[in-house]
């Protein structure tokens, strides 16, 4: 099995340049009405809303609010430089939390929050 998941929203391209820009995913599929990402072995879809040839429960537009994506990366610090120097506004400042992780926060074309996040162990006080 395999998870993956999409976005309904009008904004494709800018979703594609967003997420092949920021991360390098690789388009592997594109058409006037659906994009389909890759990032390592995870996959990411942006579809137009209001199709007709959707399911009614796939129709919808996403409404700006109750989802996060997270990218799991190595090294937090490198991608926050990286990010930065982009000039990416940077939503939530690089930080670490007490569970460990390291992790700092863009926003999307869709307003959907993308966490940055370095996976640590928690500080032995933490425990």
């Amino acid at each position: 099995m395999k998870l993956w998941s999409g976005i309904i929203t009008e904004k494709l391209e800018a979703s594609k340049a967003f997420y092949s820009r920021l991360f390098n995913c690789e388009v592997i599929y594109d058409s006037d009405w659906f994009v389909l990402l890759r990032l390592g072995q995870s996959e990411l879809g942006f579809m137009l809303p209001n199709l007709e040839a959707q399911a009614p429960i796939f129709r919808s537009p996403f409404l700006d609010q109750g989802v996060w994506i997270t990218i799991d990366v190595k090294d937090a610090n490198a991608e926050y430089q990286r990010i930065a120097a982009m000039e990416v506004p940077i939503e939530l400042e690089l930080r670490d939390e007490p569970w460990g992780d390291r992790h700092f926060i863009v926003i999307d074309p869709n307003g959907i929050g993308v966490d940055i996040v370095q996976h640590q162990p928690p500080p032995a006080s933490a425990s």
